[in-house]
């Protein structure tokens, strides 16, 4: 039973965790990475896109001198999308859930912390214009900020993460309940005096 057990948490690990995080990362192909804060000065950016590309999936890269960002849920970075005018995207970022930064360089100490902003569904050929501000997070020693585009995402499963969830609970618990009960083992027979015998001898 526990491997069964173990079986059922690795496989919530997997459904809830490692397949949200591949198709965030991994699927589709990058449009490319553009610099968009650095030396203390944010900068609009402008990218044409192509109807081909959709749907495009808006990642942040921050990278700043920290082990991990605490901002007590409030929003270290805003962004918006525009397409003539009219705003096609508009995300909050908080990089609260970036446990595992990338290490720029072994010498440096900086850290680089994955943010989505969110998906752009519809795209329609021509100029879109990105724009990365600042939040109401303060403290928060920023380095550079990168704008990731990748085109022909697949979307996550939104039913992903609450099944994972549940399966990582079961399989926990089922895990530690089967630990309890394998504690007490069966007496050993030989361990109790024979039982008398009767007649002659």
């Amino acid at each position: 039973m526990r491997f069964l057990f173990v079986l059922i948490l690795l496989a919530g690990l997997g459904v809830g965790i490692l397949y949200p995080w591949a198709m965030t990362n991994f699927s589709g192909h990058e449009i490319g990475t553009w610099r968009v804060y650095e030396q203390g000065r944010f900068k609009p950016l402008t990218v044409s896109l192509s109807g081909r590309d959709a749907p495009v999936r808006v990642l942040v890269d921050l990278t700043a001198r920290a082990e991990r960002i605490v901002s007590q849920q409030r929003t270290v970075l805003t962004l918006t999308a525009a397409s003539n005018g009219r705003t096609v995207l508009a995300s909050t970022l908080q990089f609260n859930h970036a446990d595992t930064p990338r290490q720029v360089s072994p010498q440096l100490p900086d850290k680089i912390f994955r943010d989505e902003a969110g998906v752009i569904a519809t795209i329609n050929s021509g100029p879109y214009v990105f724009t990365v501000g600042p939040g109401d997070a303060e403290d928060i020693p920023m380095r550079a900020v990168d704008l990731v585009l990748r085109s022909g995402v697949g979307e996550t499963d939104r039913r992903a993460r609450p099944v994972g969830f549940s399966l990582m609970a079961i399989g926990l618990i089922g895990f530690l309940f089967s630990l309890r009960s394998g504690g007490s083992r069966p007496e050993n027979p030989n361990s109790q005096p024979p039982p008398p015998r009767w007649g002659r001898g």
